[in-house]
Parts: C-alpha cells; sequence; structure tokens
C-alpha cells in the first residue's frame, strides 16, 4: 500500500527553516510540516490545509523541490510505502502559534495531549547555518533537505 505524504520547507525572513518536533507513541522525531493526502485533495490543498491544521497558518506555493525517487518504507507501518512530496512555501502572515528555541520542548498540556491521543508536536526554526540533512530524522526529508540546501545556494552563487 502506498502513503502520500506532502511536506512544506519554509524559509523565514531570517534565514531560518522551519521543523516539527513530534512525540508520536513514545518515539521522538524532526521532521518538516506536513502530512497525509486525504482522498480526493490535490497535494497543493492538502499542503495548505496541513498548515492550517498544525500551525494556522495559511502558506503560499513557491515552487515544487523534490518527490521521492527511492523506495522508502514507513517508519510506522512496514506494510506501507511512503511517496512524499516537498514544496518550497512562504507564510501568508506571521506565525500565532508558540514556536520553541529547543527540540523536543513540550508544555506540559502537549505531553497531556500525548498520553491521551499518542501525539503531540511543536515548531521551531533552524538557523540556516546550522539547518542540514541531519537536522531531521526521517532518510527521505534527509535527501529534501540537502536538495533545498543546494537549490538555495546556487540562487546566492547565480546572484554574486
Amino acid at each position: 500500500m502506498f502513503n502520500i505524504r506532502v511536506y512544506g520547507l519554509l524559509l523565514n525572513i531570517n534565514n531560518e527553516v522551519l521543523v516539527s518536533d513530534e512525540l508520536v507513541k513514545g518515539k521522538y522525531f524532526t521532521k518538516f510540516c506536513g502530512g497525509g493526502l486525504e482522498h480526493g485533495e490535490g497535494t497543493i490543498d492538502c499542503l495548505k490545509r496541513e498548515f492550517m491544521e498544525e500551525m494556522n497558518l495559511e502558506v503560499d506555493i513557491i515552487e515544487h523541490l523534490y518527490t521521492t525517487d527511492i523506495y522508502q518504507k514507513s517508519a510506522f507501518n512496514p506494510e506501507h510505502q511512503l511517496i512524499s512530496i516537498y514544496y518550497e512555501v512562504k507564510a501568508l502572515h506571521e506565525i500565532s502559534i508558540p514556536i520553541k528555541q529547543n527540540p523536543f520542548d513540550f508544555s506540559d498540556e502537549q505531553l497531556r495531549t500525548h498520553e491521551l491521543s499518542g501525539q503531540t508536536e511543536s515548531f521551531r526554526f533552524i538557523k540556516w547555518e546550522e539547518f542540514s540533512a541531519e537536522s531531521l530524522t526521517f532518510p527521505i526529508d534527509k535527501i529534501a533537505a540537502t536538495a533545498f540546501k543546494r537549490k538555495k545556494l546556487s540562487a546566492i552563487s547565480r546572484i554574486l
């Protein structure tokens, strides 16, 4: 079975990359914002919905960055093969939810939510100079991160 995931890479005006730190069923991981495609939904609509659900944030799609081109088994269901699609996005307004400074900095309320639902998340920015594939947990996110860094560095070198 295929599991289609859609993620947004957001670089803010301070040259920081947005990531989601999550605790799901006792497992900690850092990933890009986004989630699963629902039946009848296009990838861009999915990504916009995910940002609204997770962050109450409207985003605009800048461009497609990367789509899975390797076999990737789901970390949560070994029967599923992941197809992940990554877009560069920009926020259409200021982020209104709390942004954390440290990884996995969950409030007591968030930890209670995890106890009830099995999952919680917090968001933070990573400075561009410190951002790399190693900033993320999942192999396919690491590939997307490398592609994003390469694309941005190439754009900068063309300007210079």
